[in-house]
């Protein structure tokens, strides 16, 4: 596994974004384990954010397969930013950035999109936290062809949670597949079964075995 998928896994263990316990998702399954992307609150977090989305795209995109970077609101607003800034600063990648408004301005400028206004042609890469039924890419892809006639260059998220879509396989490749698009993440739950599994962070095993079990059990029940 490379190092920055490692290193990434214990920064949302840090951060409190990567926990282990009971919870209920949007789509109202029981999970043993969370992604909250809304828990990065520092400066210093946004910042390293940035930099893993930067290693991902790098490893995935590398030179010139992409144009623009859209960030869905809300939580894709901060993302892209961040995701941006270290393109440029780590690897020279100076790429566009644009986010859209929930709601279109119908005054000033107006319209839904702000930053680069994506033009015909242009290669889009959407950057997303974590997505399961894909709801916010089907909303998010007719703002951007409204704008442009863009090719979707492909969709990065943090997490995959490598789950079942409506048609049997991944709901991440799924998306992909619907949209005749990439799908790529930082890291996938098998990278933090792997890395966390025996190893403690901060002095605590994070990864007990009866959160293991519970993760199976899951797996077995919604896992792609």
């Amino acid at each position: 596994m490379e190092a920055y998928k490692r290193e990434f896994i214990e920064f949302m263990v840090d951060a409190e974004v990567l926990t282990f316990g009971d919870f209920v998702t949007k789509s109202g399954r029981k999970t043993p384990y969370f992604v909250n992307t809304g828990r990065y609150r520092t400066g210093a977090q946004v910042e390293a954010l940035g930099r893993f989305y930067a290693s991902a795209i790098q490893a995935s995109l590398p030179g010139d397969t992409v144009d623009v970077l859209f960030g869905p609101a809300y939580k894709g607003i901060p993302l892209v930013v961040t995701a941006a800034i270290a393109l440029q600063n780590e690897h020279g990648r100076d790429l566009s950035f644009c986010f859209n408004r929930k709601e279109a301005k119908d005054h000033g400028e107006g319209g839904s999109l702000v930053g680069h206004l994506p033009q015909d042609g242009e290669r889009v890469l959407i950057v997303e936290d974590v997505t399961t039924a894909g709801t916010s890419i089907r909303e998010t892809v007719p703002v951007l062809r409204n704008q442009a006639d863009v090719q979707l260059a492909g969709l990065i998220v943090s997490v995959d949670r490598q789950e079942r879509g409506p048609g049997g396989g991944s709901a991440l490749a799924e998306v992909g597949a619907e949209f005749g698009m990439p799908t790529l993440s930082i890291v996938t739950l098998d990278d933090i079964v792997e890395h966390l599994t025996g190893r403690e962070v901060n002095g605590a095993l994070i990864l007990t075995p009866d959160i293991l079990e519970r993760i199976e059990a899951y797996r077995a029940e919604y896992g792609a």
